[in-house]
């Protein structure tokens, strides 16, 4: 594949007429920042100094962050407690531009909060609070009200599933339903502890790890050259039929990524990272430059790899981060394997298919 540049500011440039619902567990993330200058006397851990904490839209609200950070508009749908930490992270979804109108509030449930501590670069500890709610059918049958209310004014859909128990299979029904008669596409960013009926996804993007987890299998052969990783992809060829969506985006870390659709060659994007400081919240920048370019008109493979890029810009980030369009369209204006008429390097093909009826 080659993208040109042209093409590049085309998609880019319609991806403020898009608006995506997201769907999913709705997180904040806080980060407490400071140096450690000792250890301390009572065990053997270091003792940081706290200079300054923030707060950070985390789970599948960090996906709508990371939309608006790209020029969309994004909503978000998911179940929130009725505590401080859920007014401070409605507080910063709003102020941040995101709709929160999909929102279902309970006041038995806990929000779902993510401490950080880093020091000197680097994260020290993670505390999470948290409880998985079991939602009953009230809930549940609210919850989906607002998101058929959401989709009808929505031009895609992510499902964003932490595990944290908004994420089931009503949830899944009334998304693709609303979806397919609308007709704009779907993705899914999964996680490893659900058996759910995925037919009809545009888009699913499992790491690697989910991806082996998803169909009870160890994975042995990490490190390999992904297109030489024949066990690799058997599980990303057995997903593709298991979940059948119409594009499977197995991403691989420092690896890259690779693409798997039905008849259609498999794919190879090559890691677009330059240095990683920190892999928070990458896989919610793929999902999300993956989905809103898929409905601003880019094919799979062009979707691919912007989500490619982005996630390169990411990870050179510390915490939870975001990449913005001018820091997309730098990081294609300065690639090292850029040439103004050609584009980026190609993507590596094989040229083994799946069937439909594999």
């Amino acid at each position: 594949m080659t993208l040109k540049m042209n093409r590049v500011k085309e998609i880019i440039g319609r991806f403020g007429d898009q608006r995506i619902l997201v769907v999913g567990d709705l997180m904040l993330d806080r980060y407490i920042y400071g140096h450690v200058e000792r250890i301390s006397p009572e065990a053997p851990v270091p003792v940081v100094q706290v200079r300054e904490q923030s707060n950070m839209p985390g789970g599948a609200s960090n996906v709508a962050w990371n939309i608006q950070s790209l020029g969309g508009r994004a909503v978000v749908s998911g179940v929130m407690g009725e505590d401080q930490a859920a007014t401070e992270l409605q507080e910063l979804l709003v102020k941040g531009g995101v709709a929160v109108d999909g929102v279902v509030a309970r006041g038995d449930i806990r929000t779902t909060v993510k401490t950080r501590v880093i020091a000197e670069h680097q994260q020290i500890v993670r505390v999470d609070w948290d409880n998985n709610p079991d939602l009953d059918s009230e809930s549940l049958g609210l919850l989906c009200e607002r998101i058929t209310e959401e989709a009808a004014k929505a031009t895609g859909i992510i499902i964003e599933d932490y595990g944290k128990g908004v994420v089931t299979q009503q949830v899944i029904d009334c998304v693709l339903k609303t979806a397919a008669g609308k007709g704009i596409p779907t993705g899914l960013d999964p996680k490893d502890n659900h058996e759910l009926h995925l037919d009809g996804l545009t888009v699913v993007t499992p790491n690697r790890r989910e991806a082996h987890v998803a169909l009870g299998v160890v994975d042995k052969t990490g490190g390999m050259d992904p297109m030489r990783d024949e066990r690799l992809l058997d599980v990303g060829a057995r997903l593709l039929e298991k979940w059948n969506p119409e594009l499977l985006m197995m991403t691989l870390g420092p690896q890259g990524m690779v693409l798997i659709t039905k008849d259609k060659p498999v794919n190879y994007i090559p890691t677009r990272a330059r240095e990683v400081f920190d892999v928070s919240g990458a896989g919610d920048t793929v999902i999300a430059v993956c989905l809103l370019a898929l409905a601003a008109g880019a094919n799979h493979e062009e979707a691919a790899e912007l989500a490619n890029y982005a996630a390169g810009v990411v990870v050179g980030k510390l915490g939870t981060a975001t990449c913005s369009q001018e820091e997309l369209m730098n990081r294609f204006l300065h690639d090292a394997s850029w040439d103004s008429t050609l584009g980026p390097k190609p993507a590596i093909r094989d040229e083994r298919r799946f069937p439909k009826d594999q």
